[in-house]
């Protein structure tokens, strides 16, 4: 059975997430209703990554299985013309025949989400739901340092949903990056895997040394104490996004 790798951008605003759910739309429903429309196939397909209701994605991997072999240009057109007359916010940017063996979930090497809030007085109209509105001033360079405290591999439980259903709160982060270009700040993070709301809830927390009321040291401090209830605010859903996953 050919399996194909799939490369998604979608908007999150119009779904409850990436996973599947009875009676709520959601980015993994949308593809395999456009699979069935093209193919008349039943298929499941496997994300990279499970994003929250709101999140988006401009570099979602999953697979597929398919019964016959198609022209990989064949299944690209042919998902997004039924995605475009089902009205989705989702398109599928490639699709390649899978190497032997591969798995979108299990066989990713690291994940790279970017974050963005727009810092102005003013609130979003283009980008109204895509960003993370903060109207008081931040200063990215604080922030940035203040972030790379969290590199390496820690117990990430302050920063960990009550709902996560990882089995371990230890994670290697890799790359925690702020920088700022006019009213965007862009928070970008990397690491093998994510716990449930980490990338949102470090970006809450960083805000906070923003606006100057924490301190490198007490973000820091943030983390070595290992409670949900040290964590700043959790960011919104909307100015997250997953952007590449590397394998």
């Amino acid at each position: 059975m050919p399996r194909y790798r799939l490369d998604i951008e979608y908007d999150g605003r119009f779904y409850a997430g990436w996973q599947r759910q009875a009676d709520l739309p959601t980015i993994q429903e949308a593809i395999e209703k456009a699979v069935l429309a093209f193919t008349g196939e039943t298929v499941t397909i496997r994300g990279a990554g499970r994003t929250d209701a709101g999140v988006h994605a401009t570099g979602q991997v999953a697979h597929v299985d398919l019964s016959r072999e198609w022209q990989a240009d064949k299944v690209q057109g042919a998902l997004n013309a039924h995605l475009s007359l089902a009205g989705e916010h989702v398109a599928v940017l490639a699709a390649a025949r899978a190497a032997e063996g591969f798995d979108a979930r299990f066989s990713a090497r690291a994940r790279h989400y970017l974050y963005v809030i727009l810092n102005r007085r003013a609130p979003a109209a283009l980008l109204r739901g895509n960003v993370w509105h903060v109207p008081k001033a931040l200063d990215a360079r604080a922030m940035h340092a203040a972030a790379q405290r969290l590199l390496g591999k820690h117990d990430f439980t302050t920063f960990r949903s009550a709902q996560c259903q990882s089995d371990s709160p230890v994670k290697t982060l890799d790359r925690l990056d702020v920088t700022q270009a006019g009213d965007l700040i862009e928070i970008r993070a990397s690491a093998r895997s994510f716990l449930h709301n980490q990338v949102r809830s470090m970006v809450g927390s960083l805000k906070r040394v923003g606006e100057g009321g924490w301190s490198a040291d007490d973000l820091e401090a943030a983390l070595k104490a290992a409670d949900r209830a040290r964590c700043g605010q959790v960011a919104p859903p909307g100015g997250l996004y997953l952007v590449k996953v590397d394998y």
